[in-house]
């Protein structure tokens, strides 16, 4: 009995010495602080960019207009070269000779009609004397008319040949910067054929070619209906270029062409920026894109854009909702400006968007607002 009521007392030892040495309950870990931005409407630029291709304003082939060997290039190939310049030579000869053969028909010709045109005034004095017939009158008369006809096909004739002299020196139809030559001195060309001697483009200014989607066209219309978007005049929408290397292109273009079709193939309409180039620094053919200030958002929603995130089904932000509650907001972007994004939709004007501490924060968790600092984070638009 005695040694009953000792295992009792040592079992009753043991149980009170391990709840005491039991670790205490963890406790909840505190909600994450986090900061915050309150989003508020502004007025911002709607800047929509694209793709483009560099052409030159005005292109022309130089091509031969008469048959005949090169004789000589006269400009230097790659330079600049003014309307009017000469760029070749073609032999001039056998031109010359045409001139000086029409030139011969037509004083044949002109001696003809002078022959014709007396015969006539000598019938005329006949004819009223009854010396001769009416009928050998007017039978002059006629063979006057065909003789001035002759005359006149004559003068046509030496026109056409001395225009196919002056072809023999080729000159520059625009103002612009010369191609290579595609052929050398001594090389035939031909009219026929239409041989291209070199190319001519002017350079400035330029024009940059893009195109714009149909959907982002409609958008655009359907924003506009709504207040959302005010858009200037075609003529007064600026366009700023970046180049291949990420640089911005000095000098500011503008929007003079968009054409009111939409191409099947693609269904893409076509627009057109007239750019200056007064240092040549854009060449036909070049890739740039073309950054279009397409009016201006009265009220639009700029968020950092470390406050976003961009994953396959789209972009969203974290939002602190009632009772200090994390809420995941999907969201629409447009533009990117500066350090900001452009929120066209899943935001309101007074939402709380959490910039700061987004690592910790689970959607539907509490979070804890850290005080606020200075405005150097609040976005900043263009």
């Amino acid at each position: 009995m005695v040694q009953l009521q000792k295992n009792a007392s040592h079992a009753l030892f043991c149980s009170l010495i391990l709840a005491a040495c039991a670790p205490a309950p963890v406790p909840a870990p505190p909600p994450p602080e986090v900061r915050v931005l309150d989003v508020e409407p502004r007025v911002v630029s709607n800047i929509v960019e694209v793709p483009g291709r560099v052409q030159a304003i005005r292109t022309a082939e130089v091509r031969a207009r008469v048959d005949g060997i090169v004789q000589r290039r006269v400009y230097r190939e790659g330079s600049d070269v003014r309307e009017g310049q000469v760029l070749f030579r073609i032999d001039p000869r056998e031109m010359r000779a045409n001139v000086s053969a029409a030139q011969a028909t037509l004083a044949r010709a002109e001696a003809t009609v002078a022959n014709a045109a007396q015969d006539v005034e000598r019938y005329k004095g006949l004819v009223q004397e009854q010396a001769i017939s009416e009928q050998e009158y007017d039978a002059a008369v006629a063979r006057l008319r065909t003789a001035q006809a002759d005359v006149a096909q004559a003068r046509a004739q030496l026109e056409s040949a001395r225009l196919n002299l002056s072809y023999t020196t080729v000159n520059a139809p625009i103002a612009g910067r010369a191609g290579r030559a595609q052929v050398t001195e001594g090389a035939l060309v031909s009219a026929a054929a239409a041989t291209l001697l070199t190319t001519i483009e002017q350079l400035d200014p330029i024009y940059v070619n893009f195109s714009q989607s149909s959907a982002d066209l409609l958008r655009i219309r359907r924003e506009i209906t709504q207040g959302r978007l005010k858009l200037p005049e075609l003529q007064r929408v600026s366009v700023r270029l970046i180049l291949e290397d990420g640089s911005t292109y000095p000098h500011e273009g503008h929007i003079d062409f968009l054409d009111l079709s939409i191409d099947p193939a693609t269904g893409t309409a076509a627009l057109r920026a007239e750019i200056p180039n007064p240092e040549r620094g854009l060449l036909p053919g070049q890739f740039v894109r073309a950054r279009i200030e397409a009016g201006v958002r009265p009220g639009a929603l700029l968020v950092p854009q470390r406050a976003v995130k961009l994953g396959q089904q789209g972009a969203n932000v974290m939002v602190v909702g009632p009772d200090q509650i994390a809420v995941s907001r999907d969201v629409k972007l447009g533009d990117l400006q500066a350090d900001s994004w452009v929120v066209l939709e899943g935001l309101h004007a007074g939402d709380r968007v959490i910039v700061d501490g987004l690592q910790k924060v689970q959607p539907d968790q509490p979070v804890r607002i850290a005080a606020p600092e200075q405005a150097e984070d609040r976005p900043r638009g263009q």
